[in-house]
């Protein structure tokens, strides 16, 4: 059976790359971007099963960029989990206006992911 394919939007490398080898334990292979302006282009071509974003960037593109993805008819089926700093309720409610299905702390995303990954799954 071929592994889900899981795409990662980070910038900063805690905990990106931490939650890209916690991904890869639970058996799914992972592309990772690094620029939100290239997140719809890499969905449409990489189909993947989900998307995780990291809410937190230099360049504030992230949740713009989940808005395309959730707009676009080719993207707009794919559960997003969002994952930011703990005192960020402005992001996380321009994260939910975008399309989120699911936002969560840095720590939870690390600690729970399997459930996460669940939820996220099981409101598609």
């Amino acid at each position: 059976m071929t592994q889900p394919l899981a795409l990662v939007l980070y910038e900063k490398l805690l905990p990106g790359s931490q939650l890209v080898n916690r991904l890869q334990d639970l058996k799914y292979r992972v592309q990772t971007i690094a620029e939100a302006a290239r997140l719809v282009e890499c969905a449409e071509q990489a189909k993947p099963m989900l998307v995780l974003a990291d809410l937190e960037s230099s360049r504030k593109d992230v949740c713009p960029a989940i808005a395309r993805l959730k707009q676009n008819e080719a993207t707009q089926h794919l559960p997003v989990i969002a994952f930011g700093g703990e005192n960020a309720a402005e992001l996380h409610a321009e994260a939910k206006a975008a399309g989120v299905t699911l936002i969560v702390s840095e720590a939870a995303i690390l600690n729970h992911l399997p459930q996460m990954l669940e939820q996220a799954l099981q409101l598609e």
